[in-house]
């Protein structure tokens, strides 16, 4: 039997959208990449913390996300904020449309991360910003979650 390699297979995560944003619904699609931002990718120098999705013409487009220009490259690098294509099916994107044209929705890119066949894809979620008071209830709860692992950890001593 020949062993699997396990790999880290995401590349950034926005650890920014689970605080900000309340993830009613999330999507993986596929990135349409040039060469150097793929090799970028591998090494893991990209950010989508600023990053959003739009729908123009009924296509999904990553807008902001910065993807650093890879290091070895000497003259043709790729612009690192450039907008990029997001694959998806029509369908998925027509069931998108009408959710994120009512107020307070948004498309937000989650993580970034290569599948098994070595695909890159980006995961999107359709977002509702949080409130002052409901951003303080998820750091409670969140709180609350860790004392009592803590306690059941120190009882099981």
């Amino acid at each position: 039997m020949a062993k699997k390699k396990t790999t880290d297979n995401n590349v950034c995560q926005n650890k920014k959208a689970i605080y900000r944003f309340e993830i009613l619904e999330t999507l993986e699609c596929g990135i349409a990449l040039l060469g150097t931002e793929v090799k970028s990718l591998r090494e893991k120098n990209a950010s989508i913390d600023e990053a959003h999705v739009r729908i123009d013409d009924g296509q999904l487009w990553l807008v902001a996300a910065h993807i650093a220009p890879y290091s070895f490259s000497h003259h043709l690098n790729h612009e690192p904020t450039r907008k990029r294509k997001l694959l998806a099916h029509t369908r998925e994107i027509h069931k998108l449309q009408p959710k994120v044209d009512q107020r307070g929705f948004t498309l937000i890119p989650l993580r970034i991360i290569f599948n098994a066949r070595g695909l890159a894809k980006v995961v999107i979620g359709l977002a509702r910003g949080k409130t002052m008071g409901d951003k303080r209830e998820t750091l409670k709860a969140r709180e609350h979650k860790r004392e009592i692992e803590r306690e059941t950890r120190r009882k099981s001593r």
